[in-house]
């Protein structure tokens, strides 16, 4: 009698030296993130990391990103955001500030309310579908959801999975109202680029301090907020020029990516994979109504549709920064409009998502927390 065929299974890492552990984390880390990066996703590296270190986890990998390390990460990458923040984007801000404030909340509060509905009706626990849901950078969404309470985990699975649908609805609409946009857009990146020793050495000074301050203070997303507050200051005021080298970056997202992903459980993969279809509906509904207030932004303003499709798109700021950047379109906008989003997110986000959340555990809506 033929034997049945033994169904696949996970290789159990528990037992293996912590260095052997963290050589195998690198090395699938390494082959995702450059296979990601090939397909020109712009968050190419940390889902790639991330997916490393979850695939790891799930095969029992008994390993931990110092708290250290992953607070220097927040760091560098809140000066990554700094950059973006400069003082022609605030100009704009100002000059246009009822279109902004206008569909800022229209946007914010499309997203709230699906995230609402998430944990209404228990796909999510807690405050976790609202961070999930809210639009910004979607690494310093994670970031602040983990120091504020929130499931890090599926906050990262639901802003990733976000992540990478824009990124594709955002490819398309490109493609098809200017050929080749995002490909000429995402092509020839240079991972060692010569570098200002000086200003290097001032980028760095600044994560580190920033992160020294959110470690002995205890400050939520410490590394993130503080860096980037001061890294806006500095550079605005001439007193520092940013600079960041992508091999830091990569670095720094692998430390975050894998700070996340090794928290994964398979309990927990087993509840993402269930919700996964709601979650996809969620984000097509959100990227459907960001499209409709692209168009009556568009009819309002007189603002050219493509300019206010990626204005509005919810979420992955620097993959539609990539994808304008090739575009005729007016990107100082597109820029503002994302990160008017992002800083309004940074301010409200955890004191909404609290209220909210609240609101509906009264009512005894709330999904029990997962392993």
């Amino acid at each position: 009698m033929p034997q049945r065929p033994r169904p696949f299974r996970f290789p159990r890492l528990a037992g293996w030296p912590p260095s052997a552990q963290w050589l195998t984390l690198l090395a699938i880390s390494l082959l995702l993130a450059v296979g990601l990066e090939s397909l020109d996703l712009a968050a190419g590296v940390l889902m790639g990391a991330m997916a490393g270190a979850i695939l790891l986890a799930a095969a029992g990998a008994d390993l931990a990103v110092p708290r250290t390390a992953f607070y220097l990460a927040q760091g560098a990458i809140g000066c990554l955001i700094a950059t973006s923040i400069t003082p022609p984007l605030l100009r704009e801000m100002l000059f246009n500030w009822p279109v902004f404030l206008i569909t800022l909340i229209a946007v914010v509060g499309a997203s709230v309310a699906l995230g609402a509905a998430l944990t209404w009706f228990r796909i999510l626990p807690g405050t976790t579908a609202i961070w999930g849901a809210f639009p910004g950078a979607a690494t310093a969404m994670v970031l602040m959801a983990d120091a504020y309470g929130a499931d890090s985990r599926l906050v990262a699975f639901m802003q990733y999975l976000r992540v990478v649908c824009v990124v594709v609805v955002a490819s398309l609409v490109a493609e098809i109202w200017v050929p080749q946009a995002a490909e000429a857009a995402l092509a020839g990146k240079v991972w060692f680029p010569a570098i200002h020793w000086l200003a290097f050495g001032e980028t760095l000074a600044l994560a580190v301090v920033s992160a020294g301050l959110a470690l002995a203070f205890n400050i939520p997303a410490g590394g993130l907020i503080l860096s980037m507050l001061f890294g806006v200051l500095l550079q605005d005021f001439g007193l520092l020029q940013i600079e960041l080298p992508p091999w830091l970056l990569a670095i720094s997202y692998f430390l975050v990516g894998w700070g996340i992903g090794l928290r994964f459980t398979r309990p927990l993969l087993l509840y993402a994979l269930r919700a996964l279809p709601w979650l996809i509906a969620a984000i097509v509904a959100l990227i459907t109504l960001c499209g409709l207030f692209a168009l009556v932004l568009s009819l309002a303003t007189g603002i050219d549709p493509l300019t206010a499709y990626l204005a509005t798109s919810p979420g992955g700021a620097d993959s539609v920064a990539i994808i304008a950047a090739s575009t005729d379109v007016d990107m100082p906008f597109v820029m503002a409009m994302q990160i008017a989003r992002f800083i309004a997110v940074l301010l409200v986000g955890p004191s909404l998502a609290r209220l909210i959340a609240e609101r509906i555990d009264k009512r005894g809506k709330t999904a029990p927390p997962v392993a």
